[in-house]
């Protein structure tokens, strides 16, 4: 299988990469492809004729976002408007990673695939845009909804409480939000799974579990057999540009209408992953 992952020096990407290497790879940084551009992305997919995309280039940013929507609409919108029409001209499937900001998180329990969605920030509605884009102009999708990424690659929440408690500095985290925080290395092997099985549709793919960003902040200082004292605050307390669901759990509900194995817990994921640190 002739296989296009995008975005492949992000956070994702080389998790990705590792986990589809049986196939045939092209991997695609952002000096490789311009996704804003409808002509670029075209002459790229149409030469390479991909089996599969795996749409994993996006602009991220959540807070910046609030200040420059256009830049956040320009990659997530416009850039996945661009791959879905050069996906369907080339008969390729496409994938595309979606995001649990995509709900407002005034429900109780968990979101599932199909529940109103109704995002509170610029980057949350420039994702759901994408989603629009996928599903009117590319037939043969599958929009990948996930949460509270960690892994190799890229910035993250771990690495920066990490960081940060090596310094013994004490630590003030947020604890009125709720999510599933969610190992890339996990991700890519559900999404892989998802691709060889010819799946189509809109599917909530995180690690078992939830917990508050300071629940996660505790565990990653206890697994490091760090001292750093977590601090709760309120988002208010916070004041960050950017709105955020309190509750922004995702239910993997069509894996398990499937009968598919879900992702272990975070706190194994979790715990695989600074073992990993600890081993290089």
């Amino acid at each position: 299988m002739k296989v296009v992952i995008t975005g492949a020096t992000g956070m994702l990407g080389p998790a990705l990469a590792k986990t589809f290497s049986k196939h045939s790879l092209t991997l695609l940084a952002s000096r490789d492809l311009d996704v804003t551009s409808l002509q670029n992305v075209r002459r790229v997919i149409t030469d390479l004729k991909p089996d599969w995309i795996i749409h994993a280039a996006a602009y991220t940013q959540v807070d910046a976002a609030e200040a420059d929507s256009l830049a956040a609409y320009r990659v997530n919108a416009l850039g996945t408007r661009n791959m879905a029409v050069a996906a369907r001209e080339s008969e390729s499937g496409l994938v595309y990673y979606s995001t649990d900001y995509v709900f407002d998180g005034v429900q109780q329990q968990p979101y599932r695939e199909w529940d109103p969605t109704n995002p509170l920030n610029v980057y949350g509605a420039s994702k759901l845009a994408g989603e629009f884009f996928l599903r009117s102009l590319c037939p043969r999708h599958l929009i990948v909804r996930t949460s509270w990424l960690f892994g190799e690659g890229g910035s993250h929440f771990v690495g920066k409480i990490m960081a940060a408690a090596q310094k013994n500095e004490s630590l003030k985290v947020v604890s009125d939000q709720q999510g599933s925080p969610t190992f890339t290395t996990d991700l890519a092997y559900m999404t892989l799974c998802l691709v060889e099985a010819e799946n189509v549709g809109t599917y909530h793919v995180t690690n078992s579990g939830q917990c508050s960003w300071d629940e996660f902040a505790r565990e990653i200082i206890s697994l490091c057999h760090l001292e750093s004292e977590v601090r709760p605050i309120t988002s208010a307390d916070l004041g960050a540009p950017a709105r955020r669901p309190r509750n922004s759990v995702l239910e993997n509900y069509l894996l398990k209408l499937e009968g598919m194995s879900l992702l272990r817990t975070w706190q194994s994921a979790l715990a695989a992953f600074l073992g990993k640190i600890a081993t290089q």
